[in-house]
């Protein structure tokens, strides 16, 4: 069973149904019928819920997170010695990647996952460099 950990730019893309949402949506399917497991770092979701409150306040924010609380994805709230060092090996070693990205990709690392993501400026340099594996939900822009 495929282990997927979702960026940020994941979720977002699913609840705004921007271009890749079905892909996104597909994963949640899998993991309910039981053929993957989804999970997301809390570092992850922090970006999802404080742009959520930028744009449509607190408390809309605060009710979208407590839907996806009743979705199959798991959140990840601790952040283990072994996701800890890899993130800062990752940010240290390729330093035009994001600390958030840096957490969510040693989250997939630490599951053995693949990190579902479109930010392809980042970590398609990355992708190249690191026996790393990525999902690419959506074409480059």
């Amino acid at each position: 069973m495929t282990h997927y950990v979702l960026d940020a730019c994941a979720l977002i893309a699913l609840l705004k149904k921007e271009q890749g949402a079905e892909a996104v949506d597909d994963l949640f399917q899998q993991t309910v019928r039981g053929e993957a497991a989804l999970s997301m770092s809390i570092v992850n979701l922090l970006e999802v819920y404080y742009g959520f409150i930028g744009e449509i306040g607190l408390t809309e924010t605060e009710d979208m997170m407590n839907t996806i609380a009743d979705t199959p994805l798991s959140i990840i709230d601790t952040i283990s010695k072994r996701v800890y060092r890899e993130a800062a090996r990752l940010k240290g070693t390729h330093r035009r990647l994001s600390l958030a990205d840096a957490v969510g990709v040693a989250t997939a690392v630490e599951c053995g996952g693949v990190f579902v993501t479109c930010d392809h400026h980042e970590l398609e340099p990355i992708e190249r460099k690191e026996a790393l594996k990525f999902l690419w939900f959506r074409p480059q822009f």
